[in-house]
């Protein structure tokens, strides 16, 4: 089924860093109704709220206590129900993230089911094992959690009673649902129905490939890695019954008109994660082979082709994606300072330019760079449990160039902010963009409305496919040219200069160009759209 998404444009708002309407340091949702004609001006299409709904906040709110409510932090269900109107009337849907592999300590379900001791139903909900040894003092399994250390924390500490652990494939404050037990499956359709039936355009679904277990918990036969444990220990994720969940869930979004999205986070190879969207599955999963990508052209083509032939096969088209709240920002990935701030533009233009969705996360615009987060104030849960920080990625958005309130996030007169803001943060500022035709902004701006006006004329057509291709660029200029070519099957072409020296452009019409070209070559770090 085709819809608003297939070619659509949308904006992750982290709403702690986005903008703080309240002054008391952490963004919050009025602060993003202040800001809805700034996200209108992008030319986006939709906007993707991480989540907002009451957690005690120990992950930054993917520890949800409360699926059906706002976070008091964030404010109230009235001022989500203001924001989706309002949205929709600056022509923006909205996407709800959902967490269902994983909840709070502090939801009361768990809370019932630590109370109500090993074999009872209330712990049926979750995931809870007794320990090896004979007093039980050692994990159920070797797994380990993403964030670091073992994947299981004692029921009750302590306890001569209760010999049971808990699996948290996340941090030890996120207990891991038991998706065996069907009681966990109608629950979170009643959490769908309550966003769709607000009207919510669709649903984010967090950890997509989670939910289920291999049968029995078996040790993992291999030591899974902190950052990519999800995927070097398959025994905790993609099993099979997870497919029968987002058929059901795919009927109860068709079920409604419109039909409302379902988008997954599917951190697999892209033949594993094709498989999620299957006609009667979700409609889209982000390619996150793309989204580790550093500035290398046969890198781009290798993974490039690889979704192009996962696509010919399956027929699902990935979401393409360059940055995200867990991801370090494109200019510092691709060399920062100031050639990868050029890159980052590049980078961006060259999504746009490719068919099927592209998601921007929250200050990609304005090629906001990755910051070194004093150790002091860091406050990832990733970083304390397993020494990595995705801090740097989610500083407050500077909507100033003057430093009062973080650079206009918050209020001058309110708290200092939930992560500081770098010296100089300004520069990148809204303010100090919107008054230049050559900053990141004016070029993201100028991207999204040439793709809009491409996807009118037809040059930019639904569903087509792309064959990549990196070459020397076919000419003798300094240093080592390379050209990576991305075709759409419809003849327009996304030229990439991600070598040392321009590069030549293809024949045909010039219809975008993130910089001037010089002498007819396009420039090094920067991406054409020829037709």
């Amino acid at each position: 089924m085709s819809g608003w998404w297939d070619d659509a444009v949308v904006y992750e708002v982290y709403p702690r860093s986005f903008a703080d309407a309240d002054g008391d340091g952490v963004g919050d949702l009025r602060g993003i109704i202040a800001r809805l004609p700034y996200l209108a001006s992008l030319g986006v299409e939709g906007l993707w709220l991480t989540p907002f709904q009451r957690s005690p906040q120990e992950d930054q709110g993917y520890d949800i206590s409360d699926y059906c409510d706002v976070d008091p932090l964030f404010g109230t269900l009235a001022d989500f129900d203001e924001l989706l109107a309002s949205a929709h009337a600056h022509g923006l849907r909205v996407l709800v993230d959902i967490v269902p592999n994983h909840t709070s300590v502090e939801n009361p379900l768990f809370e019932a089911a630590v109370a109500a001791g090993p074999g009872s139903p209330e712990r049926d909900l979750f995931v809870f094992r007794r320990g090896r040894g004979e007093a039980s003092e050692l994990p159920p399994n070797n797994w380990l959690s993403v964030f670091g250390g073992p994947a299981w924390h004692r029921a009750a500490p302590g306890s001569q009673t209760d010999p049971e652990w808990y699996l948290h494939l996340f941090s030890p404050g996120q207990p891991d649902w038991n998706w065996e037990n069907p009681r966990v499956g109608d629950y979170f359709e009643r959490v769908l129905r309550f966003w769709f039936d607000r009207d919510v355009d669709g649903i984010r679904v967090d950890v997509a490939h989670g939910l289920f277990k291999a049968e029995g918990l078996p040790d993992s036969p291999t030591v899974p890695t902190v950052i990519d444990g999800l995927r070097s220990n398959p025994l905790a994720m993609d099993q099979e019954p997870v497919h029968d969940v987002y058929r059901h869930w795919r009927r109860v979004a068709d079920s409604y008109s419109p039909s409302r999205l379902l988008v997954g986070e599917v951190n697999l190879p892209p033949e594993r994660s094709a498989r999620y969207t299957r006609p009667d599955e979700l409609h889209q999963t982000f390619a996150f082979a793309f989204i580790k990508l550093g500035w290398d052209a046969a890198s781009w083509q290798e993974v490039g082709a690889q979704l192009a032939r996962v696509r010919d096969e399956t027929g699902s088209s990935p979401s393409w994606a360059l940055e995200n709240h867990d991801i370090v920002r494109t200019a510092t990935r691709f060399g920062g300072g100031a050639r990868g701030r050029r890159r980052a533009r590049a980078a961006l233009a060259a999504l746009l330019g490719l068919p099927g969705a592209v998601y921007v996360f929250q200050g990609q615009e304005l090629g906001l760079p990755e910051v070194d987060v004093p150790l002091a104030d860091r406050v990832d849960p990733m970083w304390h449990h397993g020494g990595v920080s995705r801090d740097g990625a989610r500083i407050p958005l500077p909507w100033s160039a003057d430093a009062d309130g973080a650079h206009g996030f918050s209020p001058s007169t309110g708290e200092r902010s939930w992560l500081p803001t770098p010296e100089g943060w300004g520069r990148f500022s809204v303010e100090t963009q919107e008054g230049s035709d050559d900053s990141s902004l004016a070029l993201f701006r100028r991207a999204t409305a040439r793709r809009s006006d491409l996807h009118a004329s037809g040059r930019f057509s639904t569903g087509e496919g792309v064959s990549w291709r990196a070459d020397d660029g076919g000419t003798a200029a300094r240093d080592t040219p390379v050209r990576l070519i991305a075709r759409r099957s419809g003849g327009v072409s996304v030229v990439v200069a991600m070598g040392d020296g321009p590069v030549v452009l293809p024949p045909g019409e010039l219809l975008f160009s993130s910089e001037p070209l010089i002498e007819g070559l396009l420039p090094p770090d920067a991406t054409a759209w020829v037709g």
